[in-house]
């Protein structure tokens, strides 16, 4: 099965492609670059410089995988509506990955881990796994020394922000995404809704009835 891989929920702008089967993820091609203001500039280019670099062409892939956080609101959607842009207008299926989950599907700690991200504000996102990477907690976000998981390692960007014995990788891959949806891409299974995660109610609201500036 050929997927397209992207991910825009870090300051990683994220694509490649990859063939996903019983035998495992393979990667072709990808393009990464760490810029946390160019996710709408670069992706696209990423996306096309990757398909052409695996030698297919987008008409050829049977599959997205997109991250769909926890991340903050402007790069996400950046990521989501292209991966949503593209299985429309190529008839095939998106299949949404939390970006953690991503991550830890690429760590081999050989025992329990956090994976934490940069949720600004002097907060992180995190959530926990056992040994084999499914998690068990999560995701959460909350400023670092409110991280309580016992875990002694850590992956992901903000990995040294709570002091645990950092792992990699830093950011989502499109080997990570992949073995991440792997269960679902080779099962057929009709994927969820691309939902995105931002564990925060955003910070425009709309305004209340006006104060009274005059005596009745």
């Amino acid at each position: 099965m050929l997927v397209l891989a992207l991910d825009t929920s870090t300051p990683a702008v994220t694509a490649g492609v990859v063939t996903v089967s019983a035998d495992g993820v393979t990667v072709l091609a990808e393009r990464v670059t760490i810029d946390a203001r160019a996710h709408g500039e670069l992706l696209t280019p990423h996306l096309l410089a990757a398909t052409e670099s695996a030698g297919v062409t987008l008409r050829e892939l049977d599959a997205l995988v997109c991250g769909v956080g926890p991340g903050p609101f402007t790069g996400l959607r950046a990521g989501m509506a292209t991966a949503a842009a593209l299985g429309h207008s190529l008839g095939i299926p998106v299949h949404p990955v939390c970006s953690l989950d991503a991550i830890a599907a690429e760590v081999t700690a050989g025992e329990p881990f956090l994976v934490v991200t940069d949720a600004r504000r002097r907060e992180v996102y995190w959530a926990a796994y056992d040994a084999g990477g499914t998690r068990t907690r999560g995701p959460e976000v909350s400023p670092p020394a409110d991280v309580d998981d016992p875990a002694r390692v850590a992956a992901g960007q903000q990995a040294p922000a709570v002091g645990r014995t950092v792992a990699e990788p830093a950011y989502p891959t499109p080997a990570g995404l992949a073995r991440a949806a792997a269960g679902r891409l080779l099962s057929g299974a009709t994927p969820d809704l691309l939902t995105p995660l931002y564990l925060r109610r955003p910070d425009a609201v709309e305004p209340g009835a006006p104060k009274r500036v005059t005596t009745p």
